[in-house]
């Protein structure tokens, strides 16, 4: 794709600017500049903020039905954007185009989602509260919490906005949104949709910038009502800490080190298949990539050799190739990241199956092979630690106690994913992980009516189903004397 040479990364109250904030963006497949975005500061994180507080008062009186009107019309416009909008998540995130469709289709069908529940809004906005006492009445109100901040990662552009800004609108609140400075090109392409939505000038406001020049002075800003964040643990402390000193609504959604559990009875090729699109899928940059994967003793030798014949035929390459399954990583700086941690879990004793390097025919571009690690410490980083990459950990065990008490022994609790053919043996391991979503022998699949969000520091709150539009709301209740 050929991009400008610069592009405004500012859009407030209607308007697109540029900043004084150079963002260089990179191909991750390449490693060629493909455009420099002009993103802003503290000073216009005051505009963007000042706009959003104008438009409150009208856009937070309006109907559920005129907001549904308007969502519906950003689904179409990304429907209709579809392919363009892929071959930007594809050059700029450096995934294959077909994780790029299911990203763009996601989108879609989250905005339609909100869509849906903001027609209902209308006539929950009041709803009676019964009561004990006949002297008394009263009613519960639904408001929208005010101006909110939006603060997304890198890895899954326009997904993670999506699943912030749909329910934000559904809500009737005005919205600063932050991309991340990393892939900003899908994000800036879904704000000329929204632009031509009929959205209010002021209630839907853009600004591209780093963490310390827009992320920060954004969570620190007394007059948003609310910050929600996806991103590393280490910066969302710093999202909270800032947060916290004008005691604002906080939403955190942060790291995994999420477990596929292979019971002894499981479907030797289901549960390969799993571990590498829970491992594998954006080149394993995901918080829900389940990097530890438990098998049942009475397998793990079958299990681990087919693992290995799988992943060395993963064809690794150029996102735009009809046949490659994993895409690069996003940049320099994450690739030699994942490097790191292959080097300290090999230096802690763990044995590499297969992968580690570059891949031989890549002498350019992130790219990485997938790699599997057995043997692996249980206090190692490479066993604990969230790697944000394709490396899987694979380790037996005896029991499905022994299984449940390695999966819950972690900091996180994300998600989980569990293989048998045992229904009754799914549903009681199901029930016994400290997970927020888990997966019964399927795929990592993600609907907007089922919520997102996790156990211990993998989030505080939940995105997605009607959790997510509650997320954006406050609650008022009226009594009155009869």
């Amino acid at each position: 794709m050929n991009f400008p040479t610069t592009l405004d990364g500012l859009y407030i109250n209607g308007q697109w600017s540029a900043g004084r904030e150079h963002l260089r963006v990179i191909n991750p497949a390449t490693e060629a500049l493909l455009t420099t975005v002009n993103g802003g500061d503290e000073l216009a994180v005051d505009h963007a903020v000042t706009a959003a507080v104008a438009a409150f008062k009208d856009w937070s009186q309006t109907s559920g039905t005129e907001r549904a009107a308007i969502l519906r019309n950003i689904a179409n416009g990304v429907r209709n954007g579809r392919e363009h909008l892929m071959n930007l998540q594809s050059s700029n995130n450096g995934k294959p185009l077909f994780e790029a469709a299911i990203d763009v289709d996601d989108v879609i069908a989250t905005f339609e989602y909100y869509a849906e529940l903001a027609e209902g809004l209308d006539a929950q906005r009041d709803t009676n509260v019964p009561l004990p006492s006949d002297d008394f009445s009263a009613r519960l109100r639904r408001e929208p919490c005010g101006v909110v901040g939006l603060i997304v990662p890198w890895n899954f552009p326009m997904v993670t906005t999506a699943w912030k800004l749909a329910p934000a609108l559904a809500a009737g609140c005005c919205v600063v949104l932050k991309p991340s400075e990393v892939t900003p090109l899908p994000e800036l392409e879904l704000a000329v949709i929204i632009a031509e939505s009929g959205l209010p000038n002021g209630v839907f406001n853009l600004v591209c910038g780093t963490g310390l020049a827009v992320g920060a002075p954004l969570s620190a800003d007394p007059r948003i009502a609310k910050i929600s964040f996806t991103g590393s643990n280490a910066v969302g402390v710093q999202v909270m800490q800032r947060a916290a000193e004008t005691v604002k609504g906080v939403s955190l959604e942060l790291g995994g080190k999420s477990s596929l559990l292979v019971l002894e009875d499981a479907d030797l090729e289901l549960a390969v298949e799993l571990a590498c699109s829970g491992g594998f899928f954006n080149a394993g940059q995901m918080c829900s990539a389940t990097s530890r994967v438990l098998v049942a003793d009475e397998l793990a030798d079958e299990f681990l050799q087919r693992l290995q014949q799988r992943a060395q035929a993963i064809r690794v390459g150029d996102p735009f190739e009809a046949d490659v399954e994993m895409g690069a990583l996003v940049n320099q700086a994450q690739y030699q990241r994942v490097l790191g941690h292959i080097d300290r879990g090999l230096s802690a004793g763990a044995r590499l199956v297969c992968g580690g390097n570059r891949p031989a025919h890549l002498p350019r571009g992130f790219f990485l092979q997938p790699t599997v690690f057995t043997e692996v410490p249980l206090d190692s980083a490479l066993w604990c630690e969230e790697i944000f990459g394709p490396v899987l950990c694979v380790r037996s065990f005896s029991s499905e106690a022994e299984a449940i008490a390695l999966a819950n022994d972690s900091q996180f609790g994300l998600v989980a994913s569990v293989v048998t053919r045992n229904a009754e043996a799914a549903e009681r391991v199901a029930n016994a992980l400290q997970a927020g979503l888990v997966w019964l022998n399927a795929p990592q699949v993600i609907f907007p009516q089922t919520a997102w969000g996790g156990y211990k520091q993998s989030s505080i709150g939940r995105e997605l189903g009607p959790w997510g539009l509650a997320a954006f709301q406050e609650i008022k209740h009226v009594v009155r004397a009869v």
